[in-house]
Formats: C-alpha cells, sequence, structure tokens
C-alpha cells in the first residue's frame, strides 16, 4: 500500500509541473533571468503549493501522531550550515541556472527526450551516485571537547 500511495504521489507530482510548465527548462531560465526576459508565473506555481501545502501540514501535524506509512514523522533536526549542505546547495544552484532543470522536472521531462534533459539527468544520477559513495569528511568534535 506504501508503495502505491508513493506512485500516486509522485504521478499528481509530476502532472503538476507538466501543468505548470515547470518540466520546460526555457520556462525555468526565463524566471531565473531577472535583468532579461524574466517570466514570474513560477512564482505563483511556487506559491500556490505553498497555500496549499502549508494549511495541509498544519492540519496533518495537529490531528495525527504519526504518518498513516511509518512510525514518526521526518523533519529535520539541525538548524546549522555545513559546508557540505553549502556545496551541495552551491552545486544545485549551478545546475539548476546552466540547465534549467532541478531532478523532479528532469525526470518528468525525460519521456520527451530532449536534449538537455537527455545530457542532464544522466550526470544528475552519476552526481546522486557519487555523493552517497562520498564519505562526509566533515569534523566530529571531540568528546569533551568545549
Amino acid at each position: 500500500m506504501k508503495q502505491i500511495f508513493a506512485l500516486l504521489s509522485g504521478l499528481i507530482f509530476g502532472l503538476g509541473l507538466i501543468i505548470s510548465g515547470m518540466a520546460d527548462p526555457a520556462k525555468v531560465l526565463n524566471f531565473l533571468d531577472v535583468f532579461g526576459t524574466w517570466d514570474p508565473s513560477l512564482a505563483f506555481v511556487m506559491g500556490g503549493a505553498i497555500a496549499v501545502t502549508a494549511p495541509g501540514f498544519a492540519l496533518l501535524f495537529r490531528t495525527r501522531q504519526r504518518p498513516y506509512f511509518d512510525h514518526s514523522f521526518r523533519v529535520p533536526t539541525r538548524n546549522d550550515l555545513d559546508p557540505k549542505l553549502l556545496t551541495g546547495a552551491a552545486i544545485f544552484g549551478i545546475g539548476w541556472g546552466l540547465g534549467g532543470f532541478c531532478p523532479g522536472p528532469a525526470l518528468t521531462a525525460l519521456p520527451m527526450a530532449a536534449t538537455g534533459t537527455l545530457i542532464f539527468v544522466p550526470f544528475m544520477l552519476t552526481g546522486m551516485w557519487v555523493a552517497r559513495h562520498t564519505p562526509d569528511l566533515t569534523p566530529t568534535p571531540k568528546k569533551g571537547a568545549a
């Protein structure tokens, strides 16, 4: 049952990306081109998504002790900015700005076989593999150190 709901959620998310135009890299690049051919429509897409999601999460956290398909809610517990997070965010932003894709829309646009997608997705998957198989080089504080 968990996998069926995950599939349905992914299909709804992908459909939303296609309908909103976020699967079109030209539209995304125009959104990022603030001083050129800026297209603010994606800001309305993001605002609409937040307007629907925020009340839903608020209601969910107030009415349920745990999610339907897990033992507990998985919310971030860290609030610091470490080098790994900042480096990943910078690489993500550069890739998004250069290619006009981020992972969700790239996978949604993959069946259209656009040239940019056929180049972006293999590199994205390679980057995900490297990130997963690279040891964390962040120094850990020693016990008793202040």
